[in-house]
């Protein structure tokens, strides 16, 4: 039976939250039935986190379990803020929480649990600044089986679509001065512009951007179904990992999903650089350049791209985790909500620190992938172009191109986020 002093106590600071969670027929009020379907479904909820938490299994949760299932979800918390949690919710002073306590706390708390964390610090799936470099964000257990997770997805990627498409003119900047940028050839960003429009019009500034967005399709499935196989093999039966086997796992994800639709990367590259007429369309340039350089030119620039994943996705991971935890631990009183500003922001920091350590690399295998385009260019190999850009141009070469691509994350981040958030409701997610 439930306890109804814990009922009673909990009512009145929590109804909305449970009228929210509650109310099936979304007509605002919480009829009984609703009421009595909501206690028993969150009670399910809350018996399997229970179970989740006790590592032990010996019906009582303690300090150490809390603290180490939060250290799996990337959440570092002291002793004494074990102990706060814990007499929060222990009503005889034993300093450990059995079911009933567990159950008492929380059953009118519809977000007051640790997948609450995951449900509103979802990061890759939201934002795309046009590198698909990130770690694949966890889906909750609900989430996977409500078929959520697959929403999520659609909705990212629809919007990353629409993000990529609004800052095309800027990545196609990006990709030129990566390019044909030097000391000799000091192309700034008004000039690129101006050169671009020049050479074909308004519409040129979006060459590329075609491929650009066709390709997230495929490799974001393919990146979710590895990273889902790698935890299996990893032995994991957690719902979460901790940050070293998500940054183990998401890495090779995006490694085996990026060899999978790297041709598409090549292409997108050509596009982008192609003059006026000398393509008709994406089958035309994919013709044209097996006739002309054979297969082997649609993996040019792979080994640098492949290595890049790593700075990228790990320094990306580790800022957010550490700017998440860093909030949580401040403001995560009634919720793990951070709000549209702080989701953003955290984001974004992660995100630039995350290009910025792996720019060199991205710059070497745009330069590889269309080093045919460029007459009587020497065909260089990774540590050969290295060498070359270091000695004519400085290591200030190694950046050609950061600014326009820096100048684009906020919009893209931005533009992302508003478009995920509008699809995910018509899509009927309701996690978050």
């Amino acid at each position: 039976m439930f306890n109804l002093n814990a009922i009673l106590w909990w009512i009145l600071p929590s109804h909305l939250k449970i009228v929210k969670a509650g109310d099936k027929d979304l007509d605002g009020q919480l009829d009984f039935e609703e009421f009595v379907h909501y206690l028993r479904d969150h009670e399910k909820k809350l018996r399997l986190v229970f179970k989740s938490l006790d590592t032990k299994n010996d019906g009582r949760i303690d300090k150490q379990e809390i603290m180490q299932s939060l250290r799996d979800l990337g959440v570092n918390i002291s002793e004494q803020q074990a102990e706060k949690i814990l007499k929060s919710m222990d009503k005889n002073g034993t300093m450990t929480i059995d079911w009933n306590e567990w159950r008492d706390y929380h059953l009118l708390h519809p977000a007051d649990n640790i997948p609450e964390i995951i449900l509103y610090w979802k990061h890759a799936t939201i934002f795309d600044v046009g590198e698909s470099l990130m770690v694949p964000d966890e889906f909750t257990a609900e989430e996977k089986k409500t078929g959520m997770w697959w929403r999520h997805l659609v909705a990212g990627g629809a919007a990353g679509a629409v993000s990529r498409t609004c800052t095309a003119p800027l990545d196609r900047l990006k990709v030129l001065m990566q390019v044909h940028a030097s000391r000799t050839n000091s192309m700034c960003i008004a000039g690129g512009f101006t050169h671009m429009i020049r050479e074909g019009g308004m519409w040129s500034l979006w060459r590329g951007n075609g491929m650009n967005v066709i390709k997230i399709a495929p490799e974001s499935a393919i990146k979710f179904m590895a990273y889902e196989q790698i935890k299996r093999l990893i032995g994991s039966n957690q719902e979460t990992l901790g940050i070293l086997e998500r940054f183990v796992a998401g890495s090779l994800a995006g490694a085996i999903a990026q060899s999978s639709i790297y041709p598409m990367e090549v292409l997108k590259t050509r596009l982008a650089l192609r003059k006026t007429g000398q393509f008709s369309g994406i089958a035309d340039c994919a013709k044209q350049i097996f006739r002309k350089e054979g297969m082997a030119a649609f993996y040019k620039g792979y080994i640098p791209n492949l290595i890049g994943i790593i700075p990228y996705a790990g320094i990306d991971l580790a800022v957010y985790e550490t700017l998440k935890n860093s909030w949580l631990q401040r403001y995560a009183t009634d919720s793990a909500d951070p709000g549209v500003f702080v989701l953003l922001a955290c984001g974004t920091t992660s995100s630039t620190c995350g290009q910025l350590a792996s720019y060199p690399l991205a710059l070497v295998r745009t330069r590889m992938q269309a080093q045919a385009t460029i007459e009587g260019g020497p065909q260089m190999t990774m540590s050969g172009l290295f060498k070359h850009i270091v000695k004519t141009e400085g290591a200030f070469g190694l950046y050609r191109g950061l600014a326009p691509n820096f100048m684009k994350v906020i919009p893209a981040v931005s533009i992302s986020y508003v478009v995920y958030e509008n699809l995910k409701m018509s899509l009927g997610v309701v996690s978050r």
